[in-house]
C-alpha cells in the first residue's frame, strides 16, 4: 500500500516546484562558470553527457548558454543529432578512448553537467574524471548535485539519501524506485568524494565552487586546470 501510494504521489507531484528550483540553480551555475571563463583563451568546448531532447529547456542548458565559442563538441552515450555540436561521439565516458578519439575530441575546455552521479561506482567515476582530464587541453569542469543537501532532486525525497548508501538503496527499492536504487543509475557525491577522486588522479590544481539552496550546498562545481 505504501509503495502504491508513494508511486501515485510521485507521479502526480512531478514537481514544477523542483523543476523551477533546478532551473534557477542551472542559471546560477552557468553564471559562475561564465565568470570563470571570462578572458580565458578558450576556442573549443567538449560537453560530456549531452542529451538529445532539444525541445526541453533544461536539456544541455549550461553548455548552450556559456557564450559564443568557435566549436562545440559532444561525447555522450546517447546518439546526439543536434547541430549545436560540430563533432559528436556516441560513447560512454567511462570506456577506453583510442588515441584517434582523444586527438579528435581534445578541447580547451571539457565540461560535464550532472553526469558523474549517473555513471555508476566510484571506480567508474574515477575513470570518467581520468578521461575528462585526458581530453582537456586547458581546463575541465565537473558539476554534480551535493549528496548532503536535504532534498534529493532525482527522487524528490528529503533526508533519505543521508543514510548509508546500501540502506538508502534498499528503502528506494521498497518504495518502488528501482531505477534510482541502482548504483549504475544514481551514485551521489559529496565534496570529499570529489576531493578523493582528484587525489587518486594526482590532481591538485583545482577548486570547488558551491551553489546553495535553503542555506545548504545543493551543487558542487569542480574547476580544474590541466598541468
Amino acid at each position: 500500500m505504501l509503495k502504491n501510494n508513494y508511486k501515485k504521489i510521485y507521479s502526480n507531484a512531478h514537481f514544477s516546484f523542483f523543476e523551477n528550483i533546478t532551473q534557477k540553480k542551472r542559471m546560477e551555475m552557468t553564471k559562475l562558470i561564465k565568470n570563470f571563463l571570462n578572458k580565458k583563451n578558450i576556442e573549443n568546448i567538449l560537453d560530456i553527457g549531452s542529451t538529445e531532447d532539444d525541445n526541453n529547456i533544461s536539456s544541455n542548458y549550461i553548455i548552450k548558454n556559456l557564450g559564443n565559442y568557435k566549436v562545440y563538441k559532444s561525447i555522450s552515450n546517447q546518439k546526439i543529432k543536434s547541430n549545436f555540436f560540430i563533432q559528436k561521439l556516441c560513447k560512454s565516458i567511462t570506456e577506453n578512448f583510442s588515441e584517434k578519439e582523444i586527438n579528435n575530441f581534445k578541447s580547451d575546455l571539457v565540461i560535464s553537467n550532472a553526469t558523474i552521479e549517473h555513471v555508476g561506482s566510484l571506480e567508474n567515476q574515477i575513470k570518467m574524471c581520468k578521461n575528462i582530464i585526458k581530453l582537456s587541453k586547458k581546463y575541465f569542469i565537473i558539476n554534480t548535485p551535493s549528496r548532503f543537501h536535504p532534498f534529493e532532486f532525482h527522487t524528490k525525497i528529503p533526508f533519505l539519501h543521508w543514510l548509508p548508501k546500501r540502506l538508502h538503496r534498499n528503502i528506494l527499492k521498497f518504495m518502488g524506485l528501482k531505477f534510482f536504487a541502482d548504483e549504475n543509475n544514481l551514485n551521489l557525491l559529496s565534496e570529499n568524494d570529489l576531493k578523493l577522486i582528484m587525489k587518486k588522479l594526482n590532481q591538485t590544481n583545482y577548486q570547488i565552487l558551491k551553489i546553495r539552496f535553503l542555506f545548504f550546498v545543493s551543487n558542487l562545481i569542480l574547476i580544474g586546470k590541466k598541468y
